[in-house]
C-alpha cells in the first residue's frame, strides 16, 4: 500500500494554566515535532497543528486563586506557552487558541450539526452541587476517591492514577475544590453523546479494524473501555467560562470542554489554511489524508473514543490513523506536580541553558516514556550531553572540521582508491536513513534517536581506525580519501540529525556550507547519491556544536528542586491539633522568664545537642538545647531567649539541664527564638 503524502498532526492543545514542563515535551510535543520534522523532509504535505486549550476547568479554579478574570489567566499563558514553544523550535505550522472566533464558530457549527441530526440525548439528572458556592460542581471544581483504583487524589472528570475517565458523581466521598465543602444533589439539564449507540462501530474500527499496530498502552486500554461497556457522556456544563451552548433552553450552560477542545484542531487547521491560502478540507475529509493525535495516556479515552465518536456522528470528517500516546515521565524519582511546583519549566531551561534546546530535546528522546513511565534526572541529562553530544556527535564533528580546514583549507579533498572499510563505511551510511525512517514511521523515536548516534559513533570509529593525523605524513593520497569518506558522514549527519536537532543541523549545515542547491542534502539522497559533499566545495571554520555541562550547573537546578519542595511542604503543613484543655492554675505554674546566653559549645558525639549558659536574671545555669542543627554555638552567644525556669531538671548525657529554652518552628521547618533579641528587655523579666 502506497503511503499518504498528506498527513495531519496533532498534539494536544495544552491548558492555559500555566507554563509548558518537561513532561509535556516528552509525552507530546517533541515526539510529535520529530515526525512532522522527519515527514516534511521526506516529501510530504504536513500540517501539523496545535494551540491552547483555554475552557478547562483548571483555568477557573486559577482565575479564582489569583483573583483575576479566566481571560486574563488565557491571555497571560497563552502568550509565555507560544512563545517557549517557538524558542524550544517546535515546528507547528499553526499555534491557536480555543477563544479564537474562528474555533467558537467551528464548534458551535459541529455541535448544532450534531444537535440537528438528532445525535444527542437530553436528559435532566442529578449534579453535586456547592451551596455555599451557589454553583455545579464540574469536572476539577470536584475531588475525591476514584471508585475504579482507589486514588484519592480523582477528579470529577478523571483519575490521573489510573487513567480513567469519570463523571463527578461516580466519586466516592466527593469534596468541592471551591470551599472543601461536601456537595449536595442539585437536578439539572445537559446533552449527551450516546458512546453506546456507537459501541458497536468502535469495536469494528479499532479491535476488528487493524489497529492493533497502536500501541500497546493505548490499544488495552481502548479494549478495556469498550468490553467494560460504553455509556453516554455529557457535552455540556453548567459553567459560565466556555463556549455557549447554541441551541434554545440552554442559559448558564457551556460546551463541555472535551467536546470543545478536541474540534480545536479542525479550527486551528481552518485558521492555518486561510493564513497561507489553502483549502481545510482534504486536511480532515479526504481519505488521502492520514491523521495523527500525538497525546498523553491520560487523554487516550478522549481521542480514542470520544472524538471518533463525535466526527462518525457529524459524518463527513476522516478518523485518526493513529493516538500514539506516550506514557509519564517522572521527575527525580517522584510523580512531576503543578500544583506542587516538582516540575522543570520548559521557560526557567530556556533561561538557564541559553542555545541548548537540543540537548533536552535529545535528553527527553533518549529518555522517552514510550512504552512505561520514565524518570528524567539532571545527572542523566548531564551524561547525555558529555557522554553522547559532546564526545561523540560533536567530537567527530570537530575532528572532521578542524582536519579538512588544516589540511585543505577547508576545501572537501578529491578521494583516491577507495579500501575496503571505505566501501562498507559509505555502504553503512547509506543504509542509515531506511533504519531511521522505520523507527520513526512506528512512532520509536527513543530507538530512532540511537540509529542517529550510531551513525555518529560510525563517524569517530572510523576515524579512530584510519587515524588520518597520522597517515598525513607517510601517505597524503590516502588521506585525501580518509577525509572525503568522513565529510560524507558528517554531511549525512547533517541531514539526518534536523527532526531531532533541529537547532544543531541548522548549525551544522552553515559548517559544511550545504545549504546552497548545489550540495544540499535531502533525506532520499543519502541512500541513492554517490556524493553528498563534491571535491572542490569549501566548508566553513570549526565551531562546537555541544558545551560540556559542569557539575555545578547541575546542582543548581538540584537546588532549585529542593527548595521547590521545601517551600511546598511549608505551605501544606497542617497545623498540630489543640491538646487538651488546661486550667489557669495550671499555666500560673510556669516560671517564663527572658535570659541571655552567655556561653555555647557542642554537646560531644551528639549532633542536636548545644550546652548552653544563661543568664536567667535570678542566677546563671546550664541548659542542654536541641538546636545545634539550626544553629552554631557562635551564632547564639549574646541572643536573648525565652526561659522555662522552673522545669524539673534532667540530665542529658550526663549534664544536668536546668530549664528549657522555648523555640518555634518556620513555616519552613527552620528553629527560631519565640522573643525578638529586643535590647530594652532585660533578663529576669517575667513573662508569666
Amino acid at each position: 500500500m502506497n503511503k499518504p503524502k498528506r498527513y495531519t498532526i496533532t498534539a494536544a492543545l495544552p491548558y492555559t494554566n500555566g507554563p509548558i514542563h518537561i513532561g509535556h515535551l516528552a509525552g507530546v510535543y517533541v515526539p510529535a515535532d520529530i515526525y512532522a520534522r522527519y515527514l516534511r523532509l521526506t516529501g510530504n504535505d504536513v500540517a501539523f497543528i496545535c494551540g491552547s486549550d483555554e475552557h478547562g476547568v483548571p483555568i477557573t479554579i486559577k482565575a479564582k486563586k489569583e483573583g483575576v478574570s479566566p481571560q486574563n489567566i488565557v491571555d497571560k499563558y497563552h502568550a509565555i506557552i507560544k512563545k517557549s514553544f517557538e524558542n524550544f523550535g517546535i515546528s507547528f505550522d499553526n499555534y491557536s487558541r480555543t477563544s479564537a472566533k474562528i474555533h467558537h464558530e467551528t464548534a458551535s457549527e459541529f455541535f448544532k450539526t450534531l444537535y440537528d441530526k438528532g445525535e444527542f440525548i437530553e436528559e435532566i439528572t442529578e449534579q453535586l452541587y456547592d451551596e455555599a458556592a451557589n454553583q455545579f460542581l464540574a469536572d476539577r471544581f470536584v475531588t475525591g476517591t476514584c471508585p475504579k483504583c482507589g486514588n484519592e487524589e480523582a477528579y470529577g472528570d478523571q483519575c490521573e492514577k489510573c487513567g480513567s475517565s469519570l463523571n463527578a458523581t461516580d466519586l466516592i466521598n466527593p469534596k468541592s475544590a471551591i470551599t472543601g465543602n461536601v456537595p449536595t444533589l442539585k437536578e439539572t439539564k445537559h446533552w449527551y453523546l450516546p458512546l453506546d449507540k456507537h459501541e458497536s462501530f468502535l469495536k469494528e474500527w479499532i479491535l476488528n479494524g487493524h489497529k492493533k499496530d497502536w500501541k500497546p498502552n493505548v490499544y488495552g486500554q481502548v479494549k478495556s473501555w469498550i468490553d467494560d461497556g460504553l455509556r453516554p457522556r455529557a457535552v455540556t456544563r453548567d459553567l459560565d467560562w466556555g463556549i455557549s451552548v447554541p441551541v434554545e433552553g440552554a442559559e448558564g450552560k457551556v460546551l463541555y470542554v472535551w467536546f470543545d477542545a478536541p474540534i480545536g484542531y479542525i479550527s486551528s487547521t481552518k485558521e492555518w489554511a486561510e493564513r497561507v491560502g489553502k483549502d481545510w478540507k482534504p486536511y480532515w475529509k479526504s481519505e488521502d489524508t492520514k491523521l495523527v493525535h500525538f497525546i498523553g495516556k491520560d487523554n487516550i479515552v478522549f481521542h480514542c473514543i470520544i472524538f471518533p465518536a463525535m466526527l462518525k456522528a457529524e459524518g463527513s470528517y476522516i478518523l485518526p490513523d493513529n493516538v500514539p500516546a506516550n506514557e509519564f515521565l517522572n521527575l527525580e524519582g517522584n510523580k512531576l506536580s503543578t500544583s506542587k511546583n516538582w516540575a522543570v519549566w520548559l521557560p526557567d531551561y530556556l533561561e538557564d541553558f541559553p542555545n541548548q534546546q537540543d540537548v533536552l530535546r535529545y535528553a527527553l528522546t533518549a529518555n522517552a516514556p514510550e512504552a512505561k513511565d520514565n524518570d528524567f534526572t539532571w545527572k542523566d541529562f548531564q551524561a547525555r550531553n558529555n557522554n553522547e553530544l559532546v564526545a561523540i556527535f560533536g567530537n567527530f564533528i570537530n575532528r572532521v572540521v578542524v582536519l579538512t580546514n588544516k589540511y585543505y583549507q577547508g576545501f572537501v579533498p578529491a578521494p583516491n582508491e577507495f579500501s575496503k572499510i571505505d566501501n562498507e563505511t559509505l555502504a553503512a551510511v547509506k543504509a542509515f536513513p531506511e533504519l531511521i525512517s522505520s523507527s520513526i514511521e512506528r512512532y520509536r523515536f527513543r530507538e530512532a534517536s540511537q540509529e542517529l548516534m550510531n551513525l555518529a559513533r560510525l563517524g569517530n570509529k572510523y576515524l579512530a581506525d584510519e587515524e588520518p593525523w597520522k597517515v598525513i605524513k607517510v601517505d597524503e593520497a590516502r588521506t585525501q580519501t580518509i577525509m572525503f569518506v568522513a565529510l560524507q558522514i558528517a554531511s549525512a549527519l547533517a541531514t539526518l540529525s534536523e527532526p531531532f536537532l533541529p537547532f544543531t543541523s541548522a548549525k551544522l549545515n552553515s559548517i559544511l556550507n550545504s545549504t546552497s542547491s548545489a550540495v544540499e542534502t535531502s533525506w532520499g539522497d543519502i541512500a541513492t547519491k554517490e556524493t553528498l559533499l563534491p571535491s572542490g566545495h569549501q566548508i566553513g571554520e570549526a565551531e562546537l556544536l555541544f558545551s560540556k555541562i559542569e557539575d555545578d550547573a547541575i546542582q543548581k537546578q538540584l537546588d532549585k528542586l529542593i527548595a521547590s519542595k521545601k517551600a511546598n511542604e511549608a505551605e501544606s503543613k497542617v497545623a498540630e491539633p489543640q491538646k487538651e484543655t488546661i486550667t489557669y492554675e495550671d499555666f500560673s505554674k510556669l516560671d517564663i522568664r527572658v535570659g541571655t546566653i552567655l556561653e555555647a559549645e557542642k554537646m560531644p558525639k551528639a549532633n542536636k545537642l548545644l550546652v548552653l549558659k544563661v543568664d536567667t536574671g535570678i542566677d546563671i545555669r546550664t541548659i542542654v538545647s536541641g538546636i545545634a542543627e539550626s544553629f552554631t554555638p557562635e551564632e547564639v552567644i549574646g541572643k536573648k531567649v525565652t526561659v522555662l525556669v522552673n522545669l524539673a531538671p534532667r540530665t542529658l548525657r550526663g549534664v544536668e539541664s536546668q530549664g528549657m529554652i522555648l523555640m518555634t518552628e518556620t513555616a519552613e521547618g527552620k528553629l527560631v527564638f519565640v522573643n525578638p533579641d529586643d535590647k530594652s528587655v532585660t533578663n529576669g523579666l517575667q513573662i508569666c
